[in-house]
């Protein structure tokens, strides 16, 4: 089966990796993917907001499943223009992408479907804004409504600084501070059955000991040894099925990858927020343990067969994946810089740890920086430790000028482990 992958970032690296060494997969092609995705895909030069030309695509390369990956492309409709063309698409359809594309939408759903989150504001101007501000008070959790690349979202203890991310926003939800860890959970679903991935944590501020802005993700690690062991079943059971059933009873049924932004509160579990897909780096961690070939997999989600599909096997190791972010990201990131040491990694620290791309490109031979979050660094090994000495050696062979990256990514995890 030939599969083609929709993005270019490390989560569709990930992806087109894991697709590579699935014995089902004769080729997998990527559009418009980057310099790392190259390795392992065909890449193809394509408008992935274009369903037309995604579906276009899909056809002259006869391909047996497409996997689109980021959210901007389902919300734009790509996955309903793909299945429109008779070709089994993973990812859900423009209606029930709404989901991650408004936050207003999800706080609806899961009031609809009795799913535990927390009390929340929707806002439209300065007046609705102060009045919400004041009711939770400090700390104070904003968010905008629409997509922002995982960067829309402010929590702070400065009242001022609320206020100024809120009257940017046209539409924005404001919401009580949930305490306690936060956790990822990815599933896979065809609209009605609904099968959990193992959790993962990411580390979503820019510095070490969650200082500094929120980002789009500098870092993961999964297993979570310190979860109730119940914890997966019990959000299956009150989050991600209830939420399933619900946009199928809307007429609006979602089938692909629901993602579960959890917070493990003192009053019980409680949504953050809900993704469309893959989130990243989670996706890093949890595709390196996942033993069942990934093909088959998301094919019996894209068929609406995912009830006959055999139970997920995962390997017994850790894994940890580490960012390599840009100069000055999250704000104006640099780019053009060259990096060097990733045939250094390739040599010297594989099959443990390898490099997976996100903000990439190539100039002639090199292969230079392209956004905020450049790479990847994702390593196994028996534990946590382990497979976090194996990242962040991998991590110090890279070379790319003004480059930051967090040194405690499953730091505390496994010193407690």
């Amino acid at each position: 089966m030939k599969v083609l992958v929709i993005g270019g970032g490390a989560r569709e690296h990930a992806l087109c990796r894991s697709l590579s060494l699935d014995p089902d997969v004769t080729a997998v092609h990527c559009a418009p993917g980057n310099a790392g995705i190259g390795e392992v895909a065909e890449l193809h030069s394509v408008d992935a907001l274009d369903g037309a030309a995604v579906a276009r695509l899909a056809r002259e390369l006869d391909a047996g499943l497409v996997v689109v990956g980021p959210e901007a492309p389902l919300v734009a409709g790509v996955a309903d223009a793909v299945r429109a063309a008779g070709i089994p698409c993973f990812g859900p359809s423009r209606e029930a992408a709404v989901l991650e594309g408004s936050k207003a939408f999800a706080k609806d759903v899961m009031a609809a479907a009795g799913v535990p989150t927390a009390r929340s504001y929707v806002c439209t101007n300065a007046a609705e804004i102060d009045e919400a501000l004041d009711a939770f008070g400090a700390p104070y959790v904003v968010k905008d409504d629409g997509l922002a690349a995982g960067k829309g979202v402010v929590v702070t203890d400065d009242v001022a600084a609320a206020r100024a991310h809120a009257l940017v926003c046209e539409r924005v939800v404001i919401e009580e501070y949930l305490d306690g860890p936060e956790v990822s959970l990815f599933a896979v679903t065809d609209g009605e059955t609904v099968v959990p991935l193992t959790p993962a944590q990411d580390f979503k501020r820019a510095l070490d000991g969650d200082a500094g802005p929120n980002t789009g993700g500098m870092g993961a690690y999964s297993p979570l040894p310190w979860a109730d062991p119940k914890l997966v079943d019990d959000v299956l059971n009150t989050v991600l099925q209830p939420t399933v059933d619900e946009l199928r009873r809307r007429g609006t049924p979602f089938s692909g990858l629901l993602y579960a932004g959890l917070a493990i509160t003192s009053r019980g579990v409680r949504v953050i927020e809900f993704n469309a897909r893959f989130g990243d780096p989670e996706t890093q961690v949890v595709l390196a343990r996942l033993r069942t070939p990934l093909a088959g997999l998301l094919l019996h989600a894209a068929k609406g067969t995912l009830a006959d599909a055999p139970p997920l096997r995962w390997h017994e190791d850790a894994a940890v994946t580490v960012v390599v972010a840009s100069h000055n990201y999250p704000d104006t990131p640099r780019t053009g810089d060259p990096i060097g040491g990733l045939a250094d990694v390739a040599d010297q620290d594989a099959p443990y740890a390898y490099v997976l791309h996100a903000g990439t490109r190539r100039e002639g031979d090199d292969v230079v920086s392209a956004g905020g979050r450049v790479l990847s660094v994702t390593a196994t090994g028996k534990d946590l430790r382990e497979a976090r000495e194996r990242a962040y050696a991998a991590v110090g062979r890279i070379r790319l000028d003004g480059s930051h990256h967090r040194t405690d990514i499953a730091g505390a995890a496994a010193e407690a482990s």
